[in-house]
């Protein structure tokens, strides 16, 4: 078997794609004695960018309050570009879904993190994710989505921008 033939991984960047930071209460919220409440959302997207290139991007939103007043609201997108190349259809999803997220990540945690501490506020360490079973989750969502509109499995667990699964590009 020659090695042109040999499935081939490879991240080819990652960068900060999007970061935001809102302190709406500021300067007044300083002021307060209490800890805030914390509230992270995750999200994984994906999109194929060409033949074997891939953008996977992994998106937190952090929204801490005091009583009912917003500390601060951070939205940051950390994404990669990835190269797969002669990898099983039945294996690219996973690795999108899965492997692609869980290089990218760490990235997107110390980036939140040191927006939150330059605002002035005791940075937020997001917490470790197991990317597999948010997979897992969201293929278990679609196949509810998709069995209550017409009966069918999904194929996929990433959803492409298009509405198309990333096996069926």
């Amino acid at each position: 078997m020659s090695d042109q033939n040999q499935p081939f991984f490879s991240i080819q960047r990652a960068y900060l794609k999007d970061l935001s930071l809102e302190q709406p209460n500021s300067p007044a919220i300083f002021l307060e004695q209490e800890m805030p409440t914390v509230e992270v959302q995750l999200d994984v997207a994906a999109e194929r960018l060409a033949e074997e290139i891939f953008e996977v991007a992994v998106i937190a939103t952090v929204t801490a309050k005091i009583k009912d007043k917003v500390a601060f609201l951070v939205e940051g997108k950390q994404a990669g570009i990835f190269e797969i190349r002669n990898v099983p259809v039945e294996q690219l999803d996973p690795l999108i879904g899965i492997a692609c997220p869980t290089i990218v990540y760490p990235y997107l945690r110390a980036n939140v993190a040191d927006a939150i501490s330059r605002a002035g506020f005791q940075p937020i360490h997001l917490a470790e994710v197991n990317f597999q079973a948010l997979y897992e989750q969201r293929l278990a969502q679609l196949a509810e989505q998709q069995q209550a509109a017409n009966g069918e499995a999904p194929a996929s667990g990433i959803v492409m921008p298009d509405g198309s699964s990333a096996q069926t590009h």
